[in-house]
């Protein structure tokens, strides 16, 4: 038996918020899913599906507020200057910036910024 990477899921207070921070960020999400209780947006290989807290209290059987930074969702920019270009944007939009952009040690272009719930959210080139 094989397996495969298939799905991150990310479990939302607020639907259309969260929807709007990922518009922002470059993902195609049309307006009309900013009701629904599930949201898939494929991406290359994987899914990225959001669920309001509601939807994950009826699959888990409840749901505790977590705290802390568990998981890191990192998108790749086409240039070191995108990623500046980028955060610039999700910040201007009124989103938070975790950490402006720097030059990594590791070569990389950097920043972080944080979903309406609070994920770290890497950008890099």
């Amino acid at each position: 038996m094989g397996i495969k990477f298939d799905m991150i899921g990310i479990v939302v207070k607020d639907m259309q918020n969260a929807l709007d921070f990922y518009r922002v960020l470059g993902l195609e999400i049309p307006k009309s899913a900013d009701d629904d209780m599930h949201v898939e947006v494929a991406q290359t290989g994987f899914r990225l599906a959001f669920d309001t807290q509601e939807t994950v209290k009826d699959i888990y059987g409840g749901w505790d507020e977590p705290a802390g930074h568990r998981i890191e969702l990192a998108f790749l920019c086409d240039s070191r200057e995108a990623v500046d270009e980028l955060f610039q944007k999700i910040t201007g939009n009124g989103y938070s910036g975790y950490r402006e952009p720097w030059d990594a040690v590791w070569g990389q272009r950097y920043a972080i910024v944080q979903d309406p719930d609070g994920n770290l959210i890497s950008l890099f080139a």
